[in-house]
């Protein structure tokens, strides 16, 4: 009863405090945070990772508060205290979601969420890696998701921590960045530059995170064992609709969403999000680029079968 009561208090306070948040978010701004950390002298780094972590916990934008700590502490002092808050924002909000509502969520989830938080666990901290490099879901949302899973905490944290890096530089140098376009300081352009550099590689990285989760390529003896295994796989071909029908015909367990389509049609497969998905064309090419969409959209297993189609049929397989 009592761990029963502290949970309702929790979730009272922290429910008053992002309505608070919300309804004066407007006097959240730059100017109202520089006048904060000024007026408090040496303690103001501590009151801006404070800060910057009460903000993630409350879903007030922590973008604000990473171009500010560039303009207020430099691209060094700045990203370690911008790294630092968002880190203990996430790690609070992970932990207030954990305590809040884990048991009542393995009680009572099933179906498509269960399978969502069986796939994140199952990757552990690669998930936690991943999101955080390629923002799929709002930062402020994320935390609290994954404090419903079974993720470890202290993998959440260090992963967290490294792989919000890039992007706490990045964001941290342009807030500085802009704070030297204001003040004409020296080797404005040389900044300027330097800190869109920045921003292109953190761009780059989604395309690098979706390389590194595509599984190998499998060989089409593979599939056909696996296949005939049961395995509960989706066999996708990739084809335009008039090749999946055509000459070469398609393996008979497979699905056929263009590759031009896929993009708009990925909720009609999404119940393999976290379950193999393999990859079919006439050889590999559209099954690559196949492979890159579905990698950058979450998808964690994903392969495309080396050669496709063209030795599937070489192998004497069956075919529809």
């Amino acid at each position: 009863m009592t761990t029963r009561l502290a949970r309702i208090l929790l979730f009272l306070v922290l429910a008053t405090g992002i309505g608070l948040a919300v309804a004066y978010r407007d006097r959240f701004d730059a100017a109202a945070l520089q006048a904060w950390v000024q007026d408090a002298g040496a303690w103001g780094p501590l009151l801006f990772v404070a800060a910057y972590a009460l903000a993630a916990v409350l879903f007030l934008p922590g973008s604000v508060l990473t171009l500010a700590g560039g303009a207020l502490f430099g691209p060094v002092l700045g990203t370690l205290y911008n790294l630092t808050g968002a880190t203990l924002g996430a790690t609070l909000a992970f932990l207030v979601a954990r305590h809040l509502a884990s048991d009542w969520v393995a009680r009572k989830t099933g179906g498509r969420l269960k399978q969502l938080i069986n796939g994140v666990e199952g990757e552990g901290w690669r998930f936690v890696a991943f999101v955080r490099l390629v923002p799929l879901f709002p930062f402020n949302l994320l935390n609290y998701a994954l404090g419903l899973t079974r993720i470890r905490l202290s993998h959440y944290v260090l992963a967290s921590w490294i792989f919000m890096l890039p992007g706490a530089v990045a964001y941290t140098y342009l807030g500085y960045a802009g704070r030297e376009a204001v003040a004409g300081g020296e080797g404005l352009i040389r900044k300027i530059l330097l800190a869109v550099a920045l921003l292109a590689l953190v761009a780059f990285l989604p395309r690098l995170v979706a390389r590194l989760r595509e599984g190998p390529m499998l060989s089409i003896p593979e599939l056909k064992q696996r296949l005939d295994a049961g395995e509960d796989l989706l066999v996708l071909d990739v084809r335009t609709t008039e090749d999946f029908s055509g000459e070469q015909g398609h393996i008979p367990a497979a699905r056929n969403i263009p590759l031009e389509e896929l993009p708009r049609r990925l909720q009609e497969i999404v119940d393999y999000e976290e379950k193999p998905v393999v990859l079919v064309c006439r050889t590999d090419r559209r099954s690559a680029r196949a492979a890159d969409i579905l990698a950058a959209n979450g998808f964690a297993d994903v392969h495309v079968a080396r050669g496709g189609m063209t030795d599937w049929n070489a192998n004497g397989y069956p075919r529809a």
